[in-house]
């Protein structure tokens, strides 16, 4: 049987001794000078391998915006089916969906993201209820990161609306996420441009429960933050995504290069604020 999700992942942190989370999240308008005489379809695999390529030594996990790839037509698609595969197994692969649906439509989902397109996990949203994110879970040893406080500025516009009971919504959203079992691993996602959020949800699931924490960077969020709150008490069950920073680190001929040092400066940073 499958080791559960949270022991794959702490297994991977252990080996790679960073928290990195490359996103690979292409933009048509964005590749590097190198690519201006191709289409940017023709552009996007050999982009996204140079990326992997360069980076794979100084992360831990991959995390993919599912939209960035929609974006590309057909081609997207057919370069996000092969990405678990380029990656290889040594790396941690994550679909960022944010799925919402009815437990029917959910295990769809989960039949697509982890059997056919094969990534270790997903980004789910928990708010058509607990019997969607049941329905999500699995198989063992697969994740699913269920959004709890996200990293944009409108986050607040609803997350932090008060219950009938006076408590923020994401908050009232622990208790049931730290006992909801199934034969996947749950895990959350918080965004790194709101500290104190993010301090509270490590807290309040304490040091074991998988972290995804996204926004540090190019959104605002502060890497020392993020490693300092999110780490759990064992220095582990944290992945910090970075997007931007490295994808288009430089946009001319040495774009592979300024990735690889981007992220070998981001582990570092990282490895030197762990406990």
């Amino acid at each position: 049987m499958a080791s559960p999700f949270s022991e794959r992942l702490d297994e991977a942190l252990r080996r790679r001794e960073t928290f990195l989370t490359v996103g690979l999240d292409p933009r048509p308008s964005a590749f590097p000078s190198p690519f201006a005489h191709q289409g940017a379809a023709q552009a996007l695999e050999p982009f996204l391998s140079g990326i992997v390529e360069a980076t794979r030594e100084h992360c831990v996990a991959y995390k993919m915006q599912f939209a960035s790839y929609l974006a590309f037509g057909e081609e997207g698609i057919r370069a996000l089916l092969g990405l678990p595969k380029l990656i290889g197994p040594d790396h941690l692969t994550i679909l960022d969906l944010k799925a919402s649906d009815i437990p029917s439509t959910m295990e769809l989902y989960r039949e697509g993201v982890f059997g056919r397109f094969g990534f270790d996990a997903m980004t789910m949203n928990p708010y058509l209820g607990w019997d969607s994110v049941q329905a999500a879970l699995g198989p063992p040893g697969r994740g699913v990161f269920v959004l709890l406080h996200t990293s944009n500025p409108g986050a607040s516009d609803l997350q932090e609306s008060r219950t009938q009971q006076g408590e923020e919504l994401w908050r009232s959203l622990v208790p049931r996420l730290r006992t909801l079992g199934g034969p996947g691993g749950l895990g959350a996602v918080v965004g790194g441009t709101y500290p104190e959020a993010l301090s509270w949800a490590r807290e309040a699931l304490g040091p074991g429960f998988p972290l995804l924490v996204p926004g540090v960077g190019a959104q605002g969020g502060s890497l020392s933050d993020a490693v300092t709150r999110g780490q759990g008490t064992s220095g582990g069950a944290l992945l910090i995504n970075s997007s931007r920073g490295i994808l288009y680190a430089s946009s001319g001929s040495d774009w592979k290069e300024a990735a690889g040092r981007e992220a070998e400066r981001l582990t570092r940073e990282m490895r030197a604020l762990r406990r």
